[in-house]
């Protein structure tokens, strides 16, 4: 690396992009969409890195790694300052990346779940990295393992080293991923969206700890992220990434204060407010024309009231509603000990009304939604759907096609083999809603239509579609059996702010022309507030509040609801 080693300039510099773009070779035709980018990351601060999704964002990010596909290729230069030598890394062979990359400069991914070897435990993995880089012996590099799993705050480092990842929750998982990108001290810790899909808790105890962790070694953070809040709460600096360049970059209180460019107005205002509630949400188009120019528009002023609801007989009634999973059992196979995941909890819904339920992760949010599905069958209480009962022997196709859910993952929940027309049409002839295929396939149509998506799509595939798109379908698919009741179970988690209003405003509309009854399951307390009339506060299967949605977020009674709105990101932009 001794010919790689250039003059150092800045002594706070620690990385340097000068002039770089990202191709792919797209039929032998090589496609930027990365664009010239300049910028510096400085020593020993958090530099946000934010943007829609496929705004280039994650592209830039793993470019400094070297980490980029392989049918993409860099341009221009990448400088790394280490112990005051300036390192060209777009010119590093694979061999010498490698002393750096996992060292020097280390990554948290996105989804732990990926990221993690499944076949190998947790601790064995921290430990490769150790022994690779560190030279150290088993025997230090497990001492170490275990110093850094207590470093990450996690229970019981010692019973942890030995789980497997699907042993541990999402946020156990992300800190363990945690340990292992700061085993070796790295000068710089890539986050490419840490916190994402996870509730406000985890959230921000995750971000607390890469902060503590941050000032402990003396490291800085690139902090990848489509939440502006996240990026208003914890970053130095701020960089707004629009269609593979950087539209704006500076401190992050100017730009979150006064924001230069059409792009950045635009995001600050797609976030739900809470004094907007029942109008439509603004979306990045009606801010800004998509073009090179992001020409700013006028927004249209197409405010929707909320629908009223009426206060007759529910629709739906839970009544004393208890869930139990049994977690150890005797030598005979009866269970012995149980874990109570819903714990006594009633409440009603009425017709086009919409209820909201928060909580952490693994308070029992889709357990709920799932045993009024019936796909979960209760220990003891009561589901009424329009005065009758459901149960195992009295649950039939008729209140199985008027129980619909939408499903956090999309992609998942859409078979990847057929169009999704096919997928849409599906529901409607196995219930025999359409007199014939062509019926069939108009229905089909009309229902990508009310969903904001057009007929040329129907011979299209899932992975044709961008997630926001994906949900849409998804939803589409669940209308398509007229449902009387929909769970809408974490269906904007991931999804970058403008996608998430589009699904939101979707809803609405939904709920104005169809007269949609729902359960809206989220750890986003902002939506949940801006889509429902009432939300119910869960912890640890149990109700701990409920009320209107303006009363929960206004002036809650709980001190744990105040402790999941206190842990809101960005709060302080919404109110």
């Amino acid at each position: 690396m001794g010919n790689l080693v250039l003059q150092n300039h800045s002594m706070s510099r620690l990385i340097q992009f000068e002039n770089v773009s990202i191709e792919i070779d797209i039929k032998r035709k090589w496609i930027a969409p990365i664009k010239n980018l300049s910028f510096e990351i400085h020593k020993g601060t958090c530099t946000a890195l934010i943007g829609e999704s496929g705004s280039g964002k994650t592209l830039t990010s793993l470019s400094i790694l070297n980490l980029l596909p392989q049918n993409f290729h860099s341009k221009g230069n990448i400088y790394f300052w280490d112990e005051g030598q300036k390192i060209s890394l777009t010119k590093l062979s694979g061999k010498e990346i490698n002393t750096i990359r996992g060292k020097k400069i280390a990554m948290i991914f996105q989804e732990p779940s990926m990221a993690l070897n499944p076949l190998l435990t947790c601790g064995f993995q921290i430990c490769e990295v150790i022994i690779h880089h560190l030279r150290l012996s088993k025997k230090e590099a497990q001492k170490k393992t275990l110093t850094l799993l207590e470093e990450v705050e996690l229970p019981n480092p010692k019973a942890l080293y030995k789980k497997y990842p699907h042993e541990l929750s999402g946020g156990q998982k992300q800190r363990v991923m945690i340990a292992m990108a700061i085993a070796c001290k790295p000068t710089l810790l890539i986050a490419d969206e840490p916190t994402t899909a996870l509730d406000v808790m985890t959230q921000k105890n995750i971000m607390n700890l890469l902060m503590k962790l941050k000032e402990q070694y003396e490291m800085s953070i690139l902090l990848v992220t489509h939440d502006i809040g996240l990026a208003a709460d914890y970053a130095n600096e701020i960089m707004v990434m629009y269609k593979g360049e950087i539209v704006e970059n500076g401190k992050a209180k100017e730009i979150l204060k006064n924001p230069m460019h059409p792009y950045t107005k635009a995001l600050l205002n797609c976030r739900p407010q809470i004094n907007k509630k029942g109008k439509k949400l603004p979306i990045l188009s009606d801010f800004i024309e998509y073009s090179d120019s992001a020409k700013i528009i006028h927004k249209e002023d197409i405010w929707n009231q909320s629908p009223t609801t009426t206060n007759t007989a529910p629709l739906l009634s839970i009544k004393n509603l208890s869930v139990q999973f049994p977690t150890k059992r005797n030598f005979w196979g009866k269970a012995t000990t149980f874990h109570h995941a819903i714990n006594n909890i009633s409440f009603d819904i009425f017709k086009n009304e919409i209820i909201g339920i928060v909580g952490e992760s693994g308070c029992g949010k889709t357990t709920l939604g799932r045993t009024i599905l019936q796909f979960i069958q209760p220990s003891s209480g009561q589901i009424v759907l329009n005065g009758q009962p459901l149960s195992s022997s009295s649950f039939n196709r008729a209140h199985h096609t008027g129980l619909q859910i939408v499903f956090q993952d999309p992609y998942a929940s859409l078979n990847p083999r057929i169009t999704v027309g096919m997928a849409i049409e599906e529901p409607i002839k196995i219930n025999h809603l359409a007199p014939n295929k062509k019926a069939a396939k108009e229905k089909a149509v009309a229902l990508l239509e009310s969903v904001g998506l057009n007929e040329k799509m129907y011979n299209q595939y899932p992975h044709e579609f961008s997630g926001g798109q994906r949900q849409r379908i998804s939803i589409a698919r669940a209308l398509a059996v007229e449902p009387s009741f929909m769970v809408f179970d974490e269906s904007i988690a991931a999804l970058d702010l403008s996608i998430q209003s589009q699904i939101l405003n979707l809803i609405t509309d939904l709920r104005k022309n169809y007269g949609l009854t729902a359960l809206f399951i989220s750890h986003d307390i902002i939506s949940t507030c801006y889509i429902s009339d009432r939300i119910l506060v869960l912890k640890n299967g149990c109700l701990v509040e409920s009320g209107t949605a303006n009363e929960v977020f206004s002036h809650p009674t709980s001190n744990y609801t105040r402790s999941l709105i206190e842990a809101i990101p960005g709060k302080s932009l919404t109110t």
